[in-house]
Formats: C-alpha cells, structure tokens, sequence
C-alpha cells in the first residue's frame, strides 16, 4: 500500500479529487495550505506527488475529522532503528477515544518519515497528548548497558495538523 501526497490550493484539489471519483483521496485542510491524499495499491494519479509507503496502519482512512503528522526526518543509517521501534511499539494510541486510524509512512524519496494520524477532532488529539498511554509511549528508551545510543535523526521533528472540510449538505 502506498500514500501520494500533494499540495496546492483547496478549490485545486477538489477539481482533482472529482476528476477520479474511483480512487481513494482525502482532502485535508491545514494553515494556509490543503493536501490531497491518495492512498493506493497502484500508481498515483498526481503528477509530482511526494510518495510513500505505508509501512503499518490501524483502521481506514475516513472522509471526516482531524489529521496529525507527525513529520520525522530519519538518517539512511537510522532508518531500519526507527522502523523497529515503531514497528514494535506498544500501540495504546489506538485504545485512546476519538482515535480513527493510523499510518506509518515510509518515505519513497526523501528521508522524512510521516506518523500520520486521524481522530474525531482536535479535542482527541490534544486529550491523547495528555494521557497517560502517551506518556509512556513516549518515554526515553533505556538501552542496554554499554550501548551508545545512536542518533537516528538527521533534523529537528515536527508537526503539522489539518482537518476536513465539512461537506456543504452538513453546514446548517
């Protein structure tokens, strides 16, 4: 499975959207940009998307809510390190209320990897950032005596959050 993503303005990326009704797209709203997801087994439909490959995911994707992603640069040497962690982590996140889904995207041609997640709204999000699961899921790692542990991120991490236009028949 694989996750196309592209930006550009939101009236753009509805045209876009339209123009393949049989393909599986989410149109996402952020500060001052919207990106257009298309998550597929085959090729994408956009013409210069960023590309990734989803590496793990819980649930489907829906047309609604809150997104968050979590942006990740990696180092090539650190890639297989982070893939193992979050390959084996401990996945409270998905017990948390509001929680819809999650991506882990590998990315195809830059270093930068996407811990995507959806949640009912922003409310969830910040309510999860408060737990206790979450605290725990990110608690330092102790590594074993004797092991340096290695500096897998070549940057700072960062993140950025987008939600999902209500649709015109639900505005009253």
């Amino acid at each position: 499975m694989y996750i196309y993503l592209t930006s550009g303005t939101g009236d753009f990326l509805e045209q876009l959207k339209n123009k393949y009704p049989n393909e599986k797209m989410i149109l996402i709203h952020g500060e001052g940009n919207s990106v257009l997801i298309h998550e597929t087994e085959g090729k994408s439909v956009f013409t210069t998307p960023r590309k990734f490959e989803v590496l793990d995911s819980v649930n489907n994707l829906e047309e609604r809510g809150f997104f968050v992603f979590n942006n990740i640069p990696v180092t090539d040497e650190g890639r297989p390190v982070f893939e193992h962690r979050f390959l084996n982590r401990a996945r409270a996140i998905e017990d948390e209320p509001g929680f819809v889904a999650f991506r882990l995207l590998r990315p195809i041609n830059s270093e930068t990897y996407i811990v995507m997640t959806q949640w009912n709204g922003p409310h969830s999000f910040e309510a999860w950032k408060s737990s206790k699961a979450f605290t725990s899921a990110h608690a330092e790692r102790k590594e074993p005596t004797g092991v340096n542990q290695q500096n897998i991120f070549s940057a700072a991490s960062y993140v950025t959050t987008y939600s999902v236009a209500p649709k015109e028949e639900d505005e009253a």
